[in-house]
């Protein structure tokens, strides 16, 4: 399991209270506080380093390349445009630690120190960021015509291409028994249902909203699981060692222009297929009926599913979201349970029509931290019974707002 420790990093200040500091990736990880809080930046900020250690791996940088002073500020960090918000102060200087499990890197004082981890087998991963602005792409057709916006979106676009191209016909979508077509002649997509069918730039927000999260979602976990069928399901020690010295000798082959150096990485690359899918979505829940916003995450959660290395990063404002990974986490222990008993042919059945076996958690496998934008605060959110406590910040907001409404039936009494 992979984690981070962020220091002094834009709204981020002490870091996570707990666990010395460090915040774990699990396999579904959910960022949740207010504005401003820096739920995106921690997963920015994971997506980056996990990519960083990626790249390290299939040799498409080496070490001394990332070292270089100021590298991850100027260049890595521009994608996320997060380039501002290091913190030199004496007393709040940034400081970011990552370990993954190839290797380990800190961020301090401008340079990132780089360190192979011994003795672990390493996922491959196919990194998706999928930002909150999805909803425009609906409207572009390259990605040339966002040159307003982030690198990700741009990313996110090119993904989204290579998922309409892989649409056969009427693929059904998770929520309101409805499907999508792709036009290829037109280059559109049909939101279609029972008696109608719309152009996704005319569909409601929601449907703009989840059909772009849905389709690369889908698209890239079953490509992993593809390519995972047909290698092994992680790089052995061993193997990372051959990696590595063929990469070394390529970087030392004088001989060969950088570009050939370059072909040269992608062909010994090319031997290693993905085997894990690292999924960070930002506010699944956007635009979304509280019990689409249910069936959306089902949908996520089988993604997950697929691969043992797969993860899902989530950050949100929804309570629903967390209620609904409660309730993911209590069917699989529910399952465990059933799985004993004499009736579980009978039993086991009627708990997948509630919640496919796919999208069940086990609890050990989720973890919820929220954000405070007031002091800058990362805290682990305390579980029940392995369950994340309705005591949150979201949940506190619902009771707020009753006791609010209490005030003003207490006002309208004195008249």
């Amino acid at each position: 399991m992979s984690r981070i420790k962020i220091k002094n990093f834009g709204p981020i200040k002490n870091g996570c209270s707990s666990n010395e500091g460090w915040i774990d990736i699990k396999k579904v990880t959910c960022f949740i506080g207010n504005q401003g809080s820096g739920k995106s930046t921690v997963a920015k900020l994971i997506s980056t380093f996990t990519w960083i250690e990626k790249s390290l791996v299939r040799g498409d940088y080496n070490k001394k390349w990332f070292e270089r002073k100021n590298k991850l500020k100027n260049q890595y960090l521009n994608y996320h445009r997060l380039e501002n918000y290091f913190k030199s102060n004496d007393s709040e200087k940034t400081v970011i630690e990552y370990e993954g499990d190839a290797f380990s890197i800190i961020y301090e004082n401008g340079i990132l120190n780089i360190n192979e981890v011994q003795n672990k087998e390493y996922p491959l991963p196919q990194i998706m960021y999928v930002p909150a602005e999805r909803n425009f792409i609906t409207y572009v057709k390259t990605p040339k015509e966002l040159k307003l916006s982030s690198e990700s979106l741009k990313e996110f676009l090119t993904e989204f291409d290579n998922a309409k191209n892989e649409i056969k016909g009427f693929e059904n979508l998770p929520i309101n028994n409805v499907g999508i077509e792709y036009d290829r002649l037109n280059d559109t997509l049909n939101v279609k249902g029972e008696g109608y069918k719309v152009k996704l730039t005319e569909a409601s927000s929601g449907f703009q909203s989840l059909v772009p999260l849905y389709l690369v979602s889908n698209y890239l976990a079953n490509s992993v699981k593809k390519q995972s069928e047909t290698s092994k399901e992680t790089m052995s020690s061993e193997e990372l060692q051959r990696f590595k010295k063929g990469v070394e000798d390529i970087w030392k082959n004088n001989s060969l222009t950088d570009e050939q150096k370059r072909v040269a990485l992608s062909v010994l690359s090319s031997k290693f297929n993905k085997t894990a899918f690292i999924n960070i979505v930002e506010e699944p829940e956007q635009n979304l009926f509280p019990t689409s916003q249910w069936q959306m995450l089902q949908s996520l959660l089988k993604c997950t599913s697929m691969n043992k290395g797969n993860k899902l990063i989530m950050t949100t404002h929804s309570p629903y979201i967390i209620n609904y990974l409660s309730i993911a986490i209590q069917g699989e222990f529910l399952e465990k349970e059933l799985k004993k008993s004499v009736n579980k042919k009978t039993l086991l059945p009627k708990l997948y029509r509630l919640i496919p076996k796919e999208s069940l958690i086990s609890a050990n496998d989720i973890v919820v931290y929220q954000l405070d934008e007031k002091d800058g605060s990362i805290k682990k959110l305390e579980t029940v019974d392995g369950i994340p406590s309705d005591k949150n910040y979201l949940n506190e907001t619902l009771s707020e707002s009753n006791l609010l409404f209490d005030s003003l039936l207490e006002i309208e009494q004195e008249l």
